[in-house]
């Protein structure tokens, strides 16, 4: 199809489906491809199944179109790429739908972030008279190039740290259960919030809220798994790492006025990891301790207190560092230094996962 000034081609169809010319020039100039195909005629073109066809379409996250002639090379492509993996036994049926599925979620919300917020400020019209809709195909058109290269770079470079990780696994069950620390940043008061502030404004927090945790995550060496709104989550192979997040994004957090105070709740064990996210008792455990953390405070449970004193991170208690110390200068040598501080707190129940005891978590004095 193609488009031209007689109403034949895309106009045309356009027209016959009631659909935007606009948006089907968009959808043709982003997928590179016109439609050509029905979902039973993109199947069999790939030579799959209409019911793995399907299973793969929906991981994706895209809605069932019926018989709509509405898929290009693309789409067949890929099915094609996904089917031959499971055929060559790389992947086995069930990880290609979870590949598709983890694949789309992901690119799913890059996407509408962009178009409801990076191009939306680019399409804004430049000269009176204009629309936005005039604007928006020659802006696409400039920046799709650079934004694929750009995803294709990030991409790449996040794999290798990913596999880097897996490689140095002590073992093959470590790959997908792993020791990990898993942290959870809550802003206090955020249902208040919501009820006094106008949405931009909310809005902007939320902005300003998850970019400094996940600006802080990354340049600590821990990984941001998730964000949501008034609260992040992220994990660190060890546990000094993931003390120093903690308290460094306390500490950003209490200096900036118009943030709301946090609470971070931390734990280190087992975790299951699934798509990118993790599971298991040690993060439910870390979720327990963010709601019962004082104001810009830290809340740690007792593993990961113990991972930072056999790390040499914390001592077991000021007494133990006290007499270290005096041993390390009657003997002529350098004092231990701690980076961090345990204070023990009370036990209590814990809904679902029994008595804990949290500590609470600070930096040494002299070195703050």
């Amino acid at each position: 199809m193609t488009v031209d000034d007689t109403g034949s081609g895309e106009g045309a169809d356009a027209a016959d489906s009631g659909e935007d010319p606009l948006a089907l020039r968009l959808e043709q100039l982003i997928l590179g491809a016109e439609r050509r195909y029905t979902p039973f005629q993109a199947a069999r073109s790939a030579g799959v199944s209409m019911e793995l066809a399907s299973r793969f379409w929906r991981a994706m996250g895209f809605a069932d179109i019926g018989q709509a002639k509405a898929l290009t090379e693309a789409d067949v492509l890929a099915l094609r790429r996904l089917a031959g993996l499971v055929e060559a036994g790389l992947l086995s049926e069930a990880m290609a739908v979870q590949v598709a599925r983890s694949t789309g979620q992901t690119t799913a919300r890059l996407a509408e972030w962009q178009m409801d917020s990076f191009l939306e400020g680019l399409t804004e019209p430049p000269e009176p008279g204009m629309t936005r809709t005039e604007v928006t195909y020659p802006i696409v058109e400039l920046l799709l190039p650079e934004l694929e290269e750009f995803l294709v770079y990030v991409w790449r470079r996040q794999l290798a740290a990913s596999a880097g990780r897996v490689v140095q696994s002590a073992d093959d069950e470590e790959m997908v259960d792993r020791r990990l620390a898993v942290g959870f940043a809550d802003l206090v008061g955020f249902t208040r919030l919501t009820r006094r502030m106008e949405e931009e404004e909310l809005g902007e927090l939320v902005e300003a809220f998850e970019t400094t945790a996940a600006d802080l995550v990354a340049a600590r060496g821990g990984r941001l798994i998730k964000t949501l709104g008034d609260e992040v989550l992220y994990a660190a192979d060890d546990a000094g790492t993931a003390a120093d997040i903690a308290l460094r994004l306390v500490e950003t957090l209490s200096n900036d006025e118009t943030m709301p105070e946090l609470r971070v709740g931390m734990a280190f064990g087992t975790v299951t990891t699934r798509m990118g996210d993790v599971f298991g008792t040690t993060v439910n455990l870390a979720s327990r301790l963010t709601s019962i953390a004082p104001r810009d405070a830290v809340l740690v449970d007792s593993a990961f207190a113990e991972e930072l004193i056999r790390s040499g991170e914390a001592p077991a208690s000021e007494a133990e560092a006290a007499e270290a110390a005096a041993t390390a200068e009657k003997e002529g040598e350098e004092p231990p230094v701690y980076r961090f501080a345990l204070q023990p707190m009370w036990q209590r129940p814990v809904r679902g996962l029994g008595v804990v005891e949290p500590w609470l978590l600070a930096r040494r004095e002299e070195q703050s």
